[in-house]
């Protein structure tokens, strides 16, 4: 079945979106297209029109839209419901359905690793889209609790009051905190992406610390670089982004995703 699929966000050339997805449709031989479109913040609303004027299928939702793009949806499953925000969306004659694969993606690799996040006290850097899907996520696997640091103190205390009330213990803090006491940090900020030193310190981590940097080009960010030094777990963010993929290309097609054609696609370009 033909189709245009796209990946919108702000900025948006760095996106590895299209290479994993156009290189699933040539694996299965099937007549579909998947581009890059930049929409702009505060410019949400006219890019969706223009992406249904030309009978775009489905896509994808990254930075800054997340949240925002929520509001534009005829339909959400229950993904978008728990998290407040979206990565997928199909369009169905004019009418769009939300998705959010990033709680299986963020999962996954952990869950590939043997990693056991139940009871497991969490550091998370960040407190936008994919950090609401990331807290989802530790709560369906009974983390024990999550402390939120973020440069806006009110966007990480609505992270912490939404964290509650999925069952999960989370307070609030700046960057300048201590690693003591935690058993993972994961950074879903896009500090990184443009070679910028993680505001993090690893030298009072405990043993057995993972490190998990949601940014996935460059692969080796300042934090993996530094999770790598200290001999800690690291998990990369092109498993998340892979992760993610492999459940969007499941929701548009409603077939399994050629994993291993994509994994190779997309490490060719981190």
């Amino acid at each position: 079945m033909a189709g245009t699929f796209a990946v919108i966000g702000d900025p948006i050339d760095h996106s590895l979106s299209p290479n994993m997805h156009s290189a699933a449709f040539r694996h299965l031989g099937m007549d579909c297209s998947y581009i890059a479109y930049r929409i702009m913040r505060g410019e949400l609303a006219e890019g969706i029109d223009a992406l249904k004027k030309i009978g775009i299928s489905g896509f994808n939702v990254t930075i800054p839209h997340k949240v925002e793009m929520v509001r534009l949806l005829d339909h959400i499953d229950e993904t978008c419901s728990i998290t407040g925000a979206v990565n997928t969306v199909s369009n169905n004659g004019g009418s769009l359905t939300g998705y959010n694969t990033d709680m299986g993606g963020f999962l996954e690799p952990l869950e590939r690793r043997r990693v056991d996040v139940k009871g497991m006290t969490v550091l998370l850097l960040g407190a936008g889209g994919a950090a609401r899907a990331i807290v989802a996520g530790l709560a369906s696997k009974k983390a024990g609790f999550v402390t939120v640091a973020n440069r806006t103190p009110e966007k990480a205390d609505e992270l912490c009051t939404f964290a509650k009330r999925l069952g999960l213990g989370s307070d609030a803090c700046g960057f300048d905190v201590s690693l003591k006491g935690y058993d993972m940090v994961v950074n879903s900020t896009p500090i990184g992406m443009n070679g910028e030193p993680s505001p993090i310190q690893l030298g009072d981590a405990g043993e057995g610390l993972v490190v998990y940097d949601i940014v996935y080009k460059p692969m080796n960010t300042d934090l993996i670089k530094r999770a790598k030094k200290g001999g800690h777990t690291v998990v990369f963010g092109y498993e998340m982004l892979l992760g993610q993929a492999v459940r969007a290309f499941e929701v548009w097609h409603a077939k399994k995703a050629p994993y291993d054609a994509m994994k190779r696609a997309l490490l060719g370009g981190v």
